[in-house]
Order: C-alpha cells, then sequence, then structure tokens
C-alpha cells in the first residue's frame, strides 16, 4: 500500500494528539514516541493506522507481521517515465530489468521529480 502524505503537519499533529490521549503509556516510552512521531511519518501514520484493523474482516487472511518505512520518491503521475513499480528490479521471474546501468548514471531523484509519500 502506498500513501501520499498531502499535509505533514496535519498527520503530525493527529499522531501527537493520539500519543498523548493514552493513558497506559509511561513518560519515558511517550516522550521517545513524539520523538519519533515528528521524525518520521511513518511512525506517525504507525500511532493512526491499526494493520490489524486493515485486515481482520477480510475472508482468509491472518495477520502474521506489519511493518511501516516511508521514503521521499520522485512523482510526476503524469510524466511518460514514471512507472510505479520502478523500484522492483525484478521481474515476476526474479531476473533483473536490466535497467541497472540508468539508475547507477542518473539516479532515482534524477529521473523521477520529488514528492512525499509512505510505503
Amino acid at each position: 500500500m502506498v500513501v501520499e502524505v498531502a499535509d505533514v503537519e496535519q498527520l503530525t499533529g493527529a499522531a501527537l494528539a493520539r500519543v498523548a490521549e493514552d493513558e497506559h503509556m509511561p513518560p519515558e516510552e511517550r516522550a521517545h514516541a513524539e520523538a519519533a512521531v515528528k521524525e518520521d511519518g511513518a511512525e506517525a501514520l504507525a500511532y493512526l493506522v491499526d494493520p490489524f484493523d486493515l485486515v481482520s474482516e477480510v475472508p482468509g487472511i491472518e495477520l502474521t507481521q506489519a511493518s511501516w518505512s516511508s521514503e521521499t520518491v520522485d512523482y510526476d503521475p503524469d510524466a511518460p517515465d514514471w512507472d510505479p513499480d520502478e523500484d522492483d528490479d525484478d521481474d515476476d521471474d526474479g531476473e533483473s530489468d536490466g535497467d541497472d546501468e540508468h539508475d547507477a548514471e542518473y539516479g532515482h531523484e534524477a529521473a523521477y521529480g520529488r514528492d512525499d509519500r509512505l510505503a
């Protein structure tokens, strides 16, 4: 799942409010959580979205692990070279896409614009 953060301050503020509302969180853990939320959008999202709630009603699915990560990616949906799977260097058969030379020469940011997204 990929989400776009349209307003990082609003996301961070909502996560900080959620951390502040947690009556069971010890003060040391609260301080750490607040710092993490301010530093990383994935941490902020993790305090607001429960992965179990996302899949608990899906038949045949059991959540065994969930993790969050964030990265700044270059994004222009109208660009002809935009490929949402551009970081996926392996085809379904496990072979490289053969574009490693292009990536090494131009780099990710040179090829795709800039946008903040969480994956």
